[in-house]
């Protein structure tokens, strides 16, 4: 089912999408189950969320993807590197239709469209076999870098880290198949990310196991599986739109910082 996070007549609330209607929920279905109020909503009456904001950390894989199917297929059967992480802080999160903000301290910010796992429940040191119950559900992930200020500096942690740089959304899909999704990237009206998730060298479940047995997974808890394509610089002025058929369409204005 796909559960959305949304505001109405100055209230934040959960709700299960039942086509162009949004079921509203007594609160979090992660922690509080799916129980209805009784109250149904026209989607287009509520402004959509972040549906998720971590309440720990979000967790991003780097070189995780083969460049195509035929690297992939070349690849040593049964061995999978260990993926390299990074970490955002959870106020990097946004939703949709919220601005990405163009910090004062960079000239070269790009985007890069991926799908996300949201963690469900505490994990740790988790076996294959069983990391996949530790999924709740996935959605869309704008992973935003300032690279100017990642080349300066050797590392990531506050060029991935500026306010604005994680926009998730628009929804939660907890029945989702990750292994056919196709993700798709516009700025404006310019594809630069047109690419497979099946080109990932590592699984759902061997990724959420890979990453809990560095960190301390928590319900809430987000991983960026990584980006197939080459990251969209982007501008004062821009969208930039992120698809995974079944899962919506991401989309997010560029702003300066004022």
């Amino acid at each position: 089912m796909k559960i959305a996070r949304f505001s109405h007549a100055g209230a934040i609330a959960f709700g299960i999408i039942d086509d162009d209607e949004l079921v509203v929920l007594t609160g979090d279905p992660m922690f509080a189950g799916y129980n209805p109020t009784g109250q149904r909503l026209p989607l287009v009456d509520v402004a959509l969320l972040a549906p998720v904001i971590p309440r720990s950390k979000v967790v991003g894989l780097a070189g995780a993807y083969f460049a195509d199917a035929v690297e992939k297929a070349a690849a040593q059967e049964g061995v999978a590197a260990e993926p390299r992480f990074f970490l955002k802080p959870n106020t990097t999160v946004v939703g949709p239709n919220d601005p990405i903000v163009l910090p004062a301290q960079s000239d070269d910010v790009r985007v890069e469209g991926e799908l996300a796992i949201v963690i469900g429940r505490v994990a740790k040191n988790l076996s294959v076999a069983d990391a996949a119950g530790a999924i709740f559900g996935y959605t869309i992930a704008n992973d935003v870098t300032a690279v100017d200020v990642q080349d300066s500096e050797g590392h990531g942690a506050r060029a991935k880290s500026f306010d604005s740089f994680c926009p998730l959304g628009p929804v939660i899909d907890t029945e989702f198949d990750p292994e056919s999704a196709h993700i798709n990237g516009r700025v404006g009206d310019t594809v630069f990310e047109d690419s497979d998730v099946s080109l990932l060298a590592l699984s759902m479940a061997e990724i959420v196991a890979s990453v809990s047995t560095a960190f301390t997974l928590l319900p809430g808890d987000v991983i960026l599986t990584g980006s197939p394509s080459a990251a969209q610089r982007v501008t004062h002025g821009d969208s930039v739109s992120i698809e995974i058929p079944g899962l919506g369409v991401l989309t997010n204005p560029v702003r300066s910082a004022a």
